[in-house]
């Protein structure tokens, strides 16, 4: 009968254990997607009729054992880059991520220039 009750237990701590998993893991989702109504939320943090529907696909998917890249590209294909917190680095998109590395570059080259012209 322990033996019975151990096997039992171990189970249920098993079980508890994936569920927190899997839970964790869709918050995890729905805090790396952003809420195209609300734009700078999270679907995580949104309440809006379209968060709540992508939430419903994202647990559905979830269920089917889907795995993150493919519910990612999923929402990619669907969405575009934008619906993305952290969008992929792209060659179309490079220009955008060097940007702020030129702007600074630039304004430290001005800054130098400006300097070494007010010493003279």
């Amino acid at each position: 009968m322990r033996f019975l009750f151990c096997i039992f237990l171990f189970i249920y701590f098993l079980s508890t254990q994936l569920a927190f998993s899997s839970l964790d893991r869709e918050i995890e989702i729905y805090k790396n997607i952003r809420c195209l109504v609300c734009q700078g939320q999270s679907l995580n943090d949104s309440n809006s009729d379209f968060a709540n529907d992508l939430k419903k696909i994202i647990k559905t998917k979830l269920d089917n054992n889907e795995t993150d890249k493919q519910i990612y590209k999923y929402l990619v294909e669907r969405y575009g880059d934008w619906i993305l917190f952290d969008p992929p680095i792209k060659t179309k998109t490079m220009f955008l991520w060097l940007i702020p590395l030129l702007t600074l570059i630039i304004g430290f080259y001005i800054l130098r220039k400006k300097i070494s012209f007010s010493k003279d």
